[in-house]
């Protein structure tokens, strides 16, 4: 029976070579096709050595070119969050589908408008077609991808459930930005209002106010204006004569609040206010909790044990509180603790989320369980984020009647009082 030589990848993208019998070269292909292996060259051992290095000189031809040698420049971030659960799901799909692991990224690298993440995505190809593994290539690029895409996928290629692995991470990351639009649509409406109603104290108090200032010293003589009038009266001088001082204020202090979120002990203040703060605390909370949960079940249920599990649950939390009481689960699990009575221990998450934890432990479906707590609390997001957006309409809409109301009413008393001396 003919013996042939044979170049494949297998389910991982990793290029195997060797030798096969078989009656054909068809047969062969066959074979190595139920073996998991898909040939791109295949000769018989007694064919010339001319041939074979014109099969080799061809295939080289036929792949692709790598990608670029030195990185473009890019200001900011390579591809946003959104960008990366698409490039996610699609690379998932193609290799789910049975297409090689470098057929999957030469595919996508093809096809990719980003320049800079064509270059990353090439990079990842050529990291394959030099006998690399994904995970390596993912290790060159840090600032792209994160611990928890690193992990999942080398837990991935560990237990040869890769393709299965980048479904669940695909997954995880389309909820996570499904949750992060819903939260940032509901901070849209009060910011517009918020800075509409800025807009309109600022009009007023540089435009408005001093027109009726100069009326009331013309005809009022020198009396006395009402409190509240007097206090409008002087806002309004000082946003109109210090106006360069009033926006510096305004730099200042968001330049101090992010100055202090960047050392440790002000961004867990910081931190702490988010998660009390009503009514929007209660939302950010609930948000957490759904992040950690379900990052945490798709880690294990991924196969990444569970005390790396919680330390890149905890580097991925966004939350300081969040991550020092993760932080306090890991090192008490560490010891031999139970996951439930330690995040009970630590006063941040409620006590559903911990009752059914320590259901999950108690049956040996922790993973699921983590996955089930945060569909709930998807769930709770979305109707916490319902309920707000119904409630601050008419609460802008008091703010602002309540700031144009005031402005009205100190300009209103001193025409009150010269309609009566005029009578």
């Amino acid at each position: 029976m003919p013996k042939f030589s044979y170049s494949a990848f297998d389910v991982n993208g990793r290029e195997r070579k060797g030798s096969i019998d078989a009656a054909s070269s068809d047969d062969a292909s066959a074979k190595l096709r139920s073996q998991g292996l898909f040939p791109t060259s295949l000769a018989e051992q007694a064919a010339k050595q001319q041939q074979a290095k014109a099969a080799s000189k061809k295939a080289t031809s036929a792949s692709p070119a790598a990608g670029p040698k030195k990185p473009p420049m890019v200001f900011g971030s390579v591809i946003g969050t959104k960008g990366l659960a698409i490039f996610t799901r699609q690379l998932s799909t193609l290799v789910q589908a049975g297409l090689p692991l470098l057929r999957s990224l030469e595919v996508l690298g093809r096809q990719e408008k980003n320049v800079a993440f064509k270059w990353v995505v090439d990079s990842l190809a050529e990291n394959i077609r030099s006998g690399g593994t994904l995970s390596d290539g993912l290790l060159q690029h840090p600032a792209v991808f994160n611990r928890l895409f690193l992990n999942m996928v080398r837990a991935g290629e560990a237990g040869g459930k890769l393709d299965v692995v980048l479904g669940q991470l695909a997954k995880f990351m389309e909820k996570a930005e499904r949750i992060k639009g819903k939260i940032k649509a509901a901070m849209i409406y009060p910011i517009i209002i918020i800075t509409v109603a800025v807009l309109i104290l600022v009009g007023l108090m540089m435009f408005v106010v001093p027109k009726f200032k100069m009326i009331f010293e013309d005809l009022l003589k020198g009396a006395p204006l009402p409190a509240l009038t007097q206090l409008v009266l002087g806002v309004s001088d000082f946003v109109k004569n210090n106006i360069l001082a009033t926006i510096g204020i305004v730099v200042l202090f968001v330049f101090a609040v992010k100055l202090l979120r960047k050392t440790k002990a002000g961004l867990r203040l910081m931190d702490r206010m988010i998660l009390r703060l009503p009514p929007t605390g209660d939302l950010f909370l609930k948000a957490a909790i759904a992040r950690f949960t379900r990052t945490l079940g798709t880690l294990m249920a991924s196969g990444v044990p569970i005390l790396q599990a919680l330390l890149i649950t905890r580097e991925t939390s966004g939350n300081s509180v969040l991550a020092d009481a993760i932080n306090v689960v890991h090192d008490r699990v560490k010891e031999g603790d139970n996951v439930a009575g330690t995040l009970e221990g630590t006063g941040v998450f409620p006590a559903m989320v911990t009752s059914m934890i320590e259901v999950g432990e108690e049956t040996g479906q922790l993973p699921e369980m983590l996955t089930r707590i945060a569909d709930t609390y998807d769930d709770e997001v979305d109707n916490t984020v319902a309920g707000l957006t119904s409630i601050i309409e008419p609460v802008m809409i008091v703010f602002l009647a309540l700031i144009v109301g005031t402005i009205v009413i100190a300009l209103f008393l001193p025409i009150v009082r010269i309609i009566q001396l005029l009578s």
